[in-house]
């Protein structure tokens, strides 16, 4: 039996190495090819023609949701597999609208991991647990004639917060430790401390106090 052709995609260089050595692990999987960027990894992938383009999303020159877009200009055959730390809706369903035929976090199982590439090679979706309850709710709101995002009509924002950083904002505002909010969310510390320094860096705030006078002064920022 051939072995799945991968190329991986992250624009850190150990996060490669540990997504490497999970992959061919099990002995049917060969990274033939990595990438630090979506534009690298397109290049690649017109060269190589892999089965399987693994991308992160967030990544400099080209993000991976971009990449993914383009992906059937440079190796029509490819399948796209979303690898990231993000579960925000916005994600989830721009990396859909965008072809990719599946969503995993980072923090997935060896054993997942391997059903996901198997799935994709077949031709089928795949999106882990988590994934698929934020489709579903997803699917469930525009069928109920409610719109993805800003849902309540609250004020719009020029911050770009998503859902989950609200999520963790209103717990940050109401006194949670990262270690809290990792066990009520069901994810790492290391995922919620990223999330924090991605949250204050978009709202411009270097520490708790101005964070907390930034919701107080606009408290529309955690709604929705």
């Amino acid at each position: 039996m051939s072995k799945i052709r991968v190329i991986l995609a992250d624009d850190h260089v150990i996060v490669r190495n540990g997504i490497k050595i999970l992959l061919e692990s099990n002995g049917d999987v060969d990274v033939i090819a990595e990438a630090s960027n979506g534009e690298e990894a397109l290049e690649k992938a017109r060269l190589l023609k892999p089965d399987i383009l693994i991308s992160d999303i967030k990544m400099p020159i080209m993000n991976g949701i971009e990449a993914t877009a383009k992906l059937k200009e440079y190796a029509p055959e490819t399948k796209a597999l979303i690898l990231s730390m993000h579960d925000d809706e916005e994600y989830i369903i721009k990396s859909i609208e965008s072809g990719a035929a599946g969503y995993l976090l980072k923090d997935t199982t060896k054993e997942e991991f391997s059903k996901a590439l198997h799935a994709v090679l077949d031709g089928q979706k795949y999106f882990s647990g988590d994934i698929s309850n934020i489709l579903v709710n997803s699917y469930l709101n525009i069928k109920d004639g409610k719109p993805v995002s800003n849902r309540n009509n609250q004020p719009e924002n020029d911050y770009h917060i998503t859902k989950r950083e609200k999520q963790i904002l209103q717990l940050v505002y109401e006194g949670n430790s990262n270690k809290d909010i990792a066990e009520q969310l069901g994810k790492s510390v290391r995922t919620i401390e990223t999330h924090r320094f991605n949250i204050m860096k978009k709202l411009g705030v270097s520490n708790i106090t101005e964070l907390i006078r930034k919701i107080d002064a606009e408290p529309y920022i955690t709604a929705g």
